[in-house]
Protein backbone atom coordinates (compact mmCIF):
# COMPACT_ATOMS: atom_id res chain seq x y z
CA UNK A 1 0.00 0.00 0.00
CA UNK A 2 1.36 3.39 -0.94
CA UNK A 3 2.49 5.35 1.61
CA UNK A 4 -0.18 8.55 1.09
CA UNK A 5 -2.81 5.93 1.48
CA UNK A 6 -1.21 4.28 4.69
CA UNK A 7 -1.54 8.26 5.99
CA UNK A 8 -5.05 8.61 4.89
CA UNK A 9 -6.09 5.27 6.63
CA UNK A 10 -4.14 6.71 9.85
CA UNK A 11 -5.52 9.76 9.90
CA UNK A 12 -9.06 8.19 8.98
CA UNK A 13 -8.82 6.01 12.26
CA UNK A 14 -8.13 9.08 14.17
CA UNK A 15 -10.82 10.86 12.84
CA UNK A 16 -12.88 8.21 13.60
CA UNK A 17 -12.02 8.18 17.32
CA UNK A 18 -12.65 11.99 17.28
CA UNK A 19 -15.78 12.52 15.23
CA UNK A 20 -18.06 9.20 15.51
CA UNK A 21 -19.85 9.74 18.91
CA UNK A 22 -20.74 13.07 17.51
CA UNK A 23 -21.36 12.01 14.37
CA UNK A 24 -23.47 9.38 15.88
CA UNK A 25 -25.60 11.64 18.32
CA UNK A 26 -26.52 14.36 15.56
CA UNK A 27 -27.79 11.31 13.56
CA UNK A 28 -30.22 10.05 16.24
CA UNK A 29 -31.17 12.93 16.68
CA UNK A 30 -31.98 13.15 13.36
CA UNK A 31 -33.46 9.61 12.70
CA UNK A 32 -34.44 8.42 16.09
CA UNK A 33 -32.91 5.68 15.96
CA UNK A 34 -29.41 4.73 17.66
CA UNK A 35 -29.28 1.33 15.50
CA UNK A 36 -29.68 3.03 11.83
CA UNK A 37 -28.01 5.97 12.94
CA UNK A 38 -24.83 4.25 13.72
CA UNK A 39 -24.91 2.19 10.47
CA UNK A 40 -25.16 5.63 8.63
CA UNK A 41 -21.97 6.89 10.03
CA UNK A 42 -20.38 3.47 9.38
CA UNK A 43 -21.62 3.79 5.94
CA UNK A 44 -20.16 7.40 5.79
CA UNK A 45 -16.78 5.99 7.31
CA UNK A 46 -16.60 3.07 3.87
CA UNK A 47 -16.94 5.97 1.77
CA UNK A 48 -14.54 8.14 3.64
CA UNK A 49 -11.98 5.00 3.21
CA UNK A 50 -12.88 4.72 -0.41
CA UNK A 51 -12.07 8.16 -1.16
CA UNK A 52 -9.87 9.94 1.14
CA UNK A 53 -6.61 8.29 0.03
CA UNK A 54 -7.44 9.45 -3.50
CA UNK A 55 -8.67 12.96 -2.49
CA UNK A 56 -7.02 13.66 0.85
CA UNK A 57 -8.87 14.50 4.39
CA UNK A 58 -10.90 17.14 3.74
CA UNK A 59 -10.59 20.27 5.86
CA UNK A 60 -13.61 19.74 8.15
CA UNK A 61 -13.76 16.11 7.97
CA UNK A 62 -16.85 15.91 10.60
CA UNK A 63 -18.70 17.79 8.48
CA UNK A 64 -17.86 16.08 5.36
CA UNK A 65 -19.23 12.16 7.54
CA UNK A 66 -21.86 14.08 8.17
CA UNK A 67 -23.04 15.30 5.17
CA UNK A 68 -22.17 11.83 3.12
CA UNK A 69 -24.08 10.52 5.82
CA UNK A 70 -27.54 12.23 5.26
CA UNK A 71 -27.09 11.51 1.55
CA UNK A 72 -27.21 8.15 2.56
CA UNK A 73 -30.27 8.74 5.06
CA UNK A 74 -31.86 10.10 2.01
CA UNK A 75 -31.24 7.00 -0.23
CA UNK A 76 -33.09 5.01 2.66
CA UNK A 77 -35.66 7.27 2.78
CA UNK A 78 -36.76 7.05 -1.33
CA UNK A 79 -36.16 3.21 -1.14
CA UNK A 80 -39.28 3.78 1.45
CA UNK A 81 -37.02 2.75 4.61
CA UNK A 82 -37.91 5.55 7.00
CA UNK A 83 -41.07 8.12 7.21
CA UNK A 84 -42.01 10.23 4.92
CA UNK A 85 -41.99 13.10 7.66
CA UNK A 86 -38.25 12.18 7.89
CA UNK A 87 -37.97 12.64 4.41
CA UNK A 88 -39.00 16.09 4.22
CA UNK A 89 -36.86 17.09 7.37
CA UNK A 90 -33.55 15.73 5.95
CA UNK A 91 -34.70 16.72 2.79
CA UNK A 92 -34.56 20.51 3.65
CA UNK A 93 -31.47 20.00 6.32
CA UNK A 94 -29.76 19.04 2.71
CA UNK A 95 -31.14 21.52 0.61
CA UNK A 96 -30.04 23.94 2.94
CA UNK A 97 -26.70 22.69 2.92
CA UNK A 98 -26.33 22.78 -0.65
CA UNK A 99 -27.49 26.61 -0.35
CA UNK A 100 -25.24 27.17 2.55
CA UNK A 101 -22.29 25.01 1.31
CA UNK A 102 -20.38 23.89 4.38
CA UNK A 103 -20.94 26.26 6.98
CA UNK A 104 -24.44 24.86 7.61
CA UNK A 105 -23.34 21.48 7.50
CA UNK A 106 -21.08 22.24 10.44
CA UNK A 107 -24.35 23.67 12.17
CA UNK A 108 -26.06 21.26 11.33
CA UNK A 109 -23.33 18.70 13.68
CA UNK A 110 -22.09 21.24 16.06
CA UNK A 111 -24.78 23.13 16.89
CA UNK A 112 -26.20 21.08 19.32
CA UNK A 113 -23.78 18.68 19.45
CA UNK A 114 -23.46 19.01 23.23
CA UNK A 115 -26.99 17.99 23.94
CA UNK A 116 -26.71 15.17 21.49
CA UNK A 117 -23.84 13.77 23.05
CA UNK A 118 -25.41 13.86 26.81
CA UNK A 119 -28.79 12.47 24.50
CA UNK A 120 -26.51 9.52 23.19
CA UNK A 121 -24.68 8.56 26.78
CA UNK A 122 -28.44 8.33 28.64
CA UNK A 123 -29.65 5.73 25.47
CA UNK A 124 -26.79 4.14 25.78
CA UNK A 125 -26.69 3.38 29.39
CA UNK A 126 -30.38 3.19 29.66
CA UNK A 127 -31.54 1.16 32.72
CA UNK A 128 -33.81 -1.00 30.22
CA UNK A 129 -30.76 -2.58 29.06
CA UNK A 130 -28.51 -4.84 30.95
CA UNK A 131 -25.25 -3.78 32.76
CA UNK A 132 -22.94 -6.00 29.73
CA UNK A 133 -24.81 -4.29 26.98
CA UNK A 134 -24.12 -0.93 28.65
CA UNK A 135 -20.61 -1.20 28.66
CA UNK A 136 -20.83 -2.74 25.25
CA UNK A 137 -22.97 -0.06 23.59
CA UNK A 138 -21.17 2.96 25.34
CA UNK A 139 -17.61 1.97 24.18
CA UNK A 140 -19.52 1.27 20.43
CA UNK A 141 -20.73 4.52 20.80
CA UNK A 142 -18.95 7.35 22.67
CA UNK A 143 -15.59 5.48 23.01
CA UNK A 144 -15.60 4.63 19.20
CA UNK A 145 -13.90 1.33 19.85
CA UNK A 146 -14.81 -1.72 17.33
CA UNK A 147 -16.36 -4.93 18.10
CA UNK A 148 -13.46 -6.61 18.31
CA UNK A 149 -11.58 -3.88 20.70
CA UNK A 150 -14.42 -4.61 23.10
CA UNK A 151 -13.77 -8.12 23.50
CA UNK A 152 -10.37 -8.34 23.79
CA UNK A 153 -10.63 -5.40 26.35
CA UNK A 154 -13.01 -7.93 28.30
CA UNK A 155 -11.89 -11.00 27.46
CA UNK A 156 -15.29 -12.59 25.61
CA UNK A 157 -15.73 -13.77 22.41
CA UNK A 158 -16.41 -10.76 19.61
CA UNK A 159 -19.59 -12.74 18.63
CA UNK A 160 -20.67 -12.16 22.10
CA UNK A 161 -20.27 -8.17 22.40
CA UNK A 162 -21.77 -8.13 18.49
CA UNK A 163 -25.05 -9.85 20.26
CA UNK A 164 -24.84 -7.41 23.22
CA UNK A 165 -24.96 -4.70 21.04
CA UNK A 166 -27.65 -5.82 18.01
CA UNK A 167 -29.91 -6.75 21.83
CA UNK A 168 -29.34 -3.53 22.54
CA UNK A 169 -30.26 -1.76 19.86
CA UNK A 170 -33.23 -3.84 19.30
CA UNK A 171 -34.05 -3.46 22.90
CA UNK A 172 -34.05 0.75 22.64
CA UNK A 173 -36.06 0.60 19.50
CA UNK A 174 -38.63 -1.71 20.97
CA UNK A 175 -39.05 -0.50 23.69
CA UNK A 176 -39.52 3.32 21.59
CA UNK A 177 -36.60 4.80 24.02
CA UNK A 178 -37.12 8.89 22.99
CA UNK A 179 -33.40 10.80 22.11
CA UNK A 180 -33.49 12.78 24.85
CA UNK A 181 -32.14 14.72 28.37
CA UNK A 182 -34.45 13.15 31.17
CA UNK A 183 -35.81 15.68 33.48
CA UNK A 184 -36.82 15.86 37.11
CA UNK A 185 -36.44 12.28 39.30
CA UNK A 186 -35.40 10.37 36.29
CA UNK A 187 -32.66 12.53 35.42
CA UNK A 188 -30.93 12.02 38.99
CA UNK A 189 -31.83 8.18 37.96
CA UNK A 190 -30.55 7.92 35.06
CA UNK A 191 -27.56 9.85 35.42
CA UNK A 192 -26.69 7.18 38.04
CA UNK A 193 -26.97 4.62 35.29
CA UNK A 194 -24.36 6.66 33.33
CA UNK A 195 -22.10 7.23 35.99
CA UNK A 196 -21.92 3.38 37.33
CA UNK A 197 -20.88 2.47 33.36
CA UNK A 198 -18.00 4.62 33.32
CA UNK A 199 -16.87 3.92 36.45
CA UNK A 200 -17.15 0.00 35.40
CA UNK A 201 -15.21 0.60 32.37
CA UNK A 202 -12.57 2.56 34.35
CA UNK A 203 -12.15 -0.34 37.18
CA UNK A 204 -11.70 -3.17 34.45
CA UNK A 205 -8.86 -1.09 33.20
CA UNK A 206 -7.24 -0.16 36.67
CA UNK A 207 -8.11 -3.96 38.41
CA UNK A 208 -8.19 -5.81 35.09
CA UNK A 209 -10.64 -8.58 36.19
CA UNK A 210 -9.41 -11.98 34.35
CA UNK A 211 -6.85 -12.89 31.92
CA UNK A 212 -3.19 -11.88 32.05
CA UNK A 213 -2.56 -8.36 32.35
CA UNK A 214 -2.70 -6.64 36.21
CA UNK A 215 -3.96 -3.22 34.32
CA UNK A 216 -5.73 -2.35 30.93
CA UNK A 217 -4.89 1.32 30.44
CA UNK A 218 -6.97 1.60 27.52
CA UNK A 219 -9.88 1.60 29.24
CA UNK A 220 -8.96 3.89 31.67
CA UNK A 221 -8.32 6.14 28.87
CA UNK A 222 -11.56 6.05 27.83
CA UNK A 223 -13.71 5.80 30.70
CA UNK A 224 -11.50 9.18 32.06
CA UNK A 225 -12.56 10.90 28.21
CA UNK A 226 -15.88 9.57 29.04
CA UNK A 227 -16.17 11.54 32.15
CA UNK A 228 -14.50 14.92 31.05
CA UNK A 229 -17.13 14.70 28.54
CA UNK A 230 -19.86 14.41 30.76
CA UNK A 231 -18.43 17.12 33.31
CA UNK A 232 -18.70 19.72 30.44
CA UNK A 233 -22.10 18.72 29.45
CA UNK A 234 -23.75 18.37 33.23
CA UNK A 235 -21.74 21.16 35.22
CA UNK A 236 -23.25 21.17 38.01
CA UNK A 237 -24.12 17.79 38.94
CA UNK A 238 -21.43 17.25 41.94
CA UNK A 239 -21.42 13.33 41.68
CA UNK A 240 -20.09 14.00 38.24
CA UNK A 241 -17.36 15.71 39.30
CA UNK A 242 -16.83 13.34 42.37
CA UNK A 243 -16.22 10.36 39.79
CA UNK A 244 -14.39 12.68 37.46
CA UNK A 245 -11.80 13.49 40.06
CA UNK A 246 -11.73 9.97 41.56
CA UNK A 247 -10.71 8.46 38.36
CA UNK A 248 -7.76 11.25 37.65
CA UNK A 249 -6.15 10.73 40.88
CA UNK A 250 -6.74 6.55 40.06
CA UNK A 251 -5.38 7.39 36.69
CA UNK A 252 -2.60 9.21 38.16
CA UNK A 253 -0.98 6.01 39.86
CA UNK A 254 -1.37 3.81 35.99
CA UNK A 255 2.43 4.04 35.61
CA UNK A 256 3.54 3.12 39.26
CA UNK A 257 1.08 0.35 39.59
CA UNK A 258 2.98 -2.45 37.47
CA UNK A 259 6.74 -3.37 37.70
CA UNK A 260 9.39 -4.38 34.13
CA UNK A 261 7.36 -7.39 33.78
CA UNK A 262 4.05 -6.42 33.99
CA UNK A 263 3.67 -7.63 37.91
CA UNK A 264 1.15 -5.79 40.28
CA UNK A 265 2.67 -3.54 42.74
CA UNK A 266 0.73 -2.65 45.50
CA UNK A 267 -0.09 0.75 46.98
CA UNK A 268 2.36 0.98 49.93
CA UNK A 269 5.30 -0.17 47.79
CA UNK A 270 4.43 2.16 44.92
CA UNK A 271 7.45 4.24 43.51
CA UNK A 272 4.95 7.71 44.20
CA UNK A 273 7.39 10.15 42.00
CA UNK A 274 6.30 8.19 38.96
CA UNK A 275 2.48 9.26 39.77
CA UNK A 276 1.25 11.72 37.14
CA UNK A 277 1.22 14.77 39.21
CA UNK A 278 -0.61 16.63 36.03
CA UNK A 279 -3.94 14.01 36.82
CA UNK A 280 -3.52 14.55 40.67
CA UNK A 281 -4.21 18.52 39.98
CA UNK A 282 -6.99 17.72 38.01
CA UNK A 283 -8.56 15.13 40.40
CA UNK A 284 -8.05 17.31 43.50
CA UNK A 285 -10.01 20.27 41.36
CA UNK A 286 -12.59 18.03 40.71
CA UNK A 287 -13.29 17.39 43.68
CA UNK A 288 -12.93 20.90 44.93
CA UNK A 289 -15.40 21.45 42.36
CA UNK A 290 -17.60 18.34 44.12
CA UNK A 291 -17.38 19.86 47.42
CA UNK A 292 -18.52 23.56 46.28
CA UNK A 293 -21.77 22.28 44.61
CA UNK A 294 -22.59 19.11 47.21
CA UNK A 295 -24.63 19.92 50.29
CA UNK A 296 -22.94 16.41 51.19
CA UNK A 297 -20.73 14.38 49.31
CA UNK A 298 -22.40 11.46 47.50
CA UNK A 299 -20.85 8.34 47.06
CA UNK A 300 -18.27 9.17 44.26
CA UNK A 301 -17.07 12.36 45.88
CA UNK A 302 -16.02 9.90 49.01
CA UNK A 303 -14.30 8.21 47.26
CA UNK A 304 -12.55 10.77 45.45
CA UNK A 305 -11.94 12.23 48.74
CA UNK A 306 -10.16 9.15 50.34
CA UNK A 307 -8.31 8.69 46.99
CA UNK A 308 -7.26 12.83 47.64
CA UNK A 309 -5.62 11.66 51.15
CA UNK A 310 -3.22 8.53 49.39
CA UNK A 311 -2.22 11.30 46.27
CA UNK A 312 -1.33 14.60 48.94
CA UNK A 313 0.82 11.80 50.78
CA UNK A 314 4.58 11.99 50.27
CA UNK A 315 5.04 9.17 51.72
CA UNK A 316 2.86 6.22 52.64
CA UNK A 317 3.77 6.99 56.10
CA UNK A 318 2.31 10.54 55.89
CA UNK A 319 -1.03 8.79 54.86
CA UNK A 320 -3.85 10.27 57.26
CA UNK A 321 -5.26 6.84 57.72
CA UNK A 322 -8.11 8.33 60.53
CA UNK A 323 -9.35 10.50 57.82
CA UNK A 324 -9.57 7.54 55.63
CA UNK A 325 -12.01 5.55 58.31
CA UNK A 326 -14.11 8.31 58.74
CA UNK A 327 -14.71 9.01 54.94
CA UNK A 328 -15.43 4.97 55.00
CA UNK A 329 -17.61 5.24 57.53
CA UNK A 330 -19.51 7.72 55.82
CA UNK A 331 -19.63 5.65 52.67
CA UNK A 332 -20.88 2.14 54.18
CA UNK A 333 -23.51 4.28 55.83
CA UNK A 334 -24.56 5.67 52.61
CA UNK A 335 -24.18 2.52 50.17
CA UNK A 336 -24.32 -0.04 52.22
CA UNK A 337 -22.44 -1.86 50.37
CA UNK A 338 -20.08 -5.00 51.44
CA UNK A 339 -17.62 -4.53 48.86
CA UNK A 340 -17.59 -0.88 50.92
CA UNK A 341 -17.06 -2.62 53.71
CA UNK A 342 -13.68 -4.86 52.74
CA UNK A 343 -12.27 -1.84 52.09
CA UNK A 344 -13.26 -0.09 55.59
CA UNK A 345 -11.82 -3.75 57.01
CA UNK A 346 -8.40 -2.15 55.55
CA UNK A 347 -8.05 1.16 56.44
CA UNK A 348 -9.35 0.24 59.88
CA UNK A 349 -6.73 -1.98 60.06
CA UNK A 350 -4.08 0.86 58.84
CA UNK A 351 -5.49 3.26 61.40
CA UNK A 352 -6.28 1.34 64.42
CA UNK A 353 -4.05 -2.22 63.83
CA UNK A 354 -4.87 -5.77 62.16
CA UNK A 355 -7.54 -7.00 65.03
CA UNK A 356 -9.75 -3.79 64.19
CA UNK A 357 -9.78 -4.87 60.53
CA UNK A 358 -10.25 -8.56 60.57
CA UNK A 359 -13.14 -7.94 63.00
CA UNK A 360 -14.96 -6.32 60.63
CA UNK A 361 -14.14 -8.72 57.72
CA UNK A 362 -14.87 -11.44 59.61
CA UNK A 363 -18.09 -10.03 60.00
CA UNK A 364 -18.55 -10.15 56.54
CA UNK A 365 -17.36 -14.38 56.20
CA UNK A 366 -21.28 -15.06 55.94
CA UNK A 367 -22.28 -12.54 53.46
CA UNK A 368 -23.63 -14.26 50.22
CA UNK A 369 -22.59 -11.60 47.90
CA UNK A 370 -18.51 -11.63 48.89
CA UNK A 371 -19.01 -15.57 48.15
CA UNK A 372 -16.71 -15.46 45.45
CA UNK A 373 -15.19 -12.16 46.09
CA UNK A 374 -11.84 -12.68 46.00
CA UNK A 375 -10.72 -9.54 48.31
CA UNK A 376 -12.45 -11.03 51.17
CA UNK A 377 -9.83 -13.64 51.83
CA UNK A 378 -6.79 -11.90 50.43
CA UNK A 379 -7.75 -8.70 53.01
CA UNK A 380 -8.24 -11.72 55.93
CA UNK A 381 -5.20 -13.17 54.69
CA UNK A 382 -3.55 -9.88 55.71
CA UNK A 383 -4.62 -8.81 58.75
CA UNK A 384 -3.70 -12.67 59.87
CA UNK A 385 -0.16 -12.31 58.64
CA UNK A 386 0.49 -9.13 60.31
CA UNK A 387 -1.30 -11.02 63.61
CA UNK A 388 1.62 -13.91 62.94
CA UNK A 389 -1.56 -16.13 62.29
CA UNK A 390 0.61 -17.66 59.25
CA UNK A 391 -1.27 -20.90 59.01
CA UNK A 392 -5.20 -19.48 59.15
CA UNK A 393 -3.26 -16.67 56.64
CA UNK A 394 -1.85 -19.01 54.42
CA UNK A 395 -5.34 -21.01 53.79
CA UNK A 396 -7.15 -17.29 52.73
CA UNK A 397 -4.11 -16.88 50.59
CA UNK A 398 -4.68 -19.63 48.97
CA UNK A 399 -8.36 -19.55 48.47
CA UNK A 400 -8.41 -15.89 47.34
CA UNK A 401 -5.90 -17.17 44.71
CA UNK A 402 -8.38 -19.98 43.31
CA UNK A 403 -11.30 -17.55 43.49
CA UNK A 404 -9.44 -14.56 40.96
CA UNK A 405 -8.87 -14.92 37.11
CA UNK A 406 -6.17 -12.25 36.90
CA UNK A 407 -3.12 -14.39 36.08
CA UNK A 408 -1.43 -11.74 37.65
CA UNK A 409 -2.95 -11.60 40.58
CA UNK A 410 -2.80 -15.28 41.05
CA UNK A 411 0.71 -15.37 41.07
CA UNK A 412 1.02 -12.71 43.77
CA UNK A 413 -1.24 -14.30 45.84
CA UNK A 414 0.15 -17.66 45.63
CA UNK A 415 3.44 -16.06 46.57
CA UNK A 416 1.73 -14.55 49.68
CA UNK A 417 0.67 -17.78 50.40
CA UNK A 418 3.83 -19.19 50.47
CA UNK A 419 5.48 -16.52 52.35
CA UNK A 420 2.94 -17.53 55.15
CA UNK A 421 3.84 -21.13 54.78
CA UNK A 422 7.48 -19.79 55.64
CA UNK A 423 6.38 -17.79 58.44
CA UNK A 424 7.24 -14.32 56.80
CA UNK A 425 4.14 -11.53 57.19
Amino acid sequence: MPATALDAHGAIDAVWRIESARLIAGLTRITGDVGLAEDLAQDALVVALERWPESGVPDNPGAWLMATAKHRAIDQLRRGKMLDRKHEQLGHELDAGRDGALPDLDAAIDDPIGDDLLRLMFIACHPVLSTEARVALTLRLLGGLTTDEIARAFLVPESTVAQRIVRAKRTLREARVPFEVPRGAELTARLASVLEVIYLVFNEGYSATAGDDWVRPELCEDALRLGRILAELVPEDPEVHGLVGLLEIQASRLRARVGPAGEPILLADQDRTRWDQLLVRRGLAALERAEYLAGALGPYALQAAIAACHARARTPEETDWTRITALYDALAQLTQSPVVEVNRAVAYTMAFGPASGLEIADALVSEPALAKYHLLPTVRGDFLAKLGRFEEARAEFERAAALTRNARERDLLRARAAGCARGEP
